[in-house]
């Protein structure tokens, strides 16, 4: 076998003392790798949520002086799929038009602009949803916003595999869900036995 075969393509001729920590380098990368692929969303949304404070604080004397801001799809694509009926009740049911207050974490007054399809059938909608105040919008909109978020990696650093030549440290692991956008529902109820309904 020559000398290139055993090294593998891309691989320079190096010293014994640096053949051998590419080879460490490699096996500490196939791990890293292994454990990537172990990461389901399953696992992944079993990390905790960062907690954050909301950015509208309105009272409910500002909600009532709040004009109502009727939301509607700013662009609409048609279907040519055919609707399922028996998702009839559970369509009925998301296009209910809900009062929330769409919030966006990461630029903070930056308008929400996204895409919907909630149920094969139905038109895709393009909504642009400005954020920080009250705006009627259907339910599946809502929950769309509720729906963006994502999960920050961290290396931590534990013992992952022993061999001859040493201890191999850092594994990846979810450290939090971060809630990308996010929307929460208007109250205008007045009773103090009534919490903040839900989506």
């Amino acid at each position: 076998m020559t000398e290139d075969v055993k090294r593998g393509p891309g691989r320079p001729k190096l010293n014994s003392a640096s053949e051998k920590e590419l080879d460490k380098a490699q096996k500490q990368f196939e791990v890293f790798d292994a454990e990537i692929k172990e990461m389901t969303l399953d696992r992944m949304n079993m990390a905790p949520k960062e907690e954050v404070e909301p950015q509208t604080k309105l009272s409910t004397s500002e909600i009532d002086k709040s004009k109502d801001v009727y939301l509607k799809p700013k662009r609409t694509i048609g279907s040519k799929e055919k609707f399922n009926e028996k998702y009839r009740e559970d369509y009925n049911f998301s296009k209910e038009y809900v009062n929330f207050i769409a919030e966006n974490k990461e630029i903070i007054g930056e308008s929400a602009n996204f895409w919907t399809k909630p149920f094969a059938g139905i038109p895709a909608e393009e909504w642009d949803v400005p954020t920080n105040k009250p705006v009627w919008a259907p339910r599946y909109v809502a929950e769309r916003i509720k729906a963006c978020k994502y999960h920050r990696l961290v290396m931590q650093d534990r013992p992952i595999s022993a061999d001859g030549m040493g201890q191999y440290y850092g594994s990846m692991a979810v450290d939090t869900t971060i809630q990308r956008l996010d929307s929460y529902p208007v109250s205008t109820r007045r009773s103090i036995f009534m919490g903040s309904g839900s989506f």
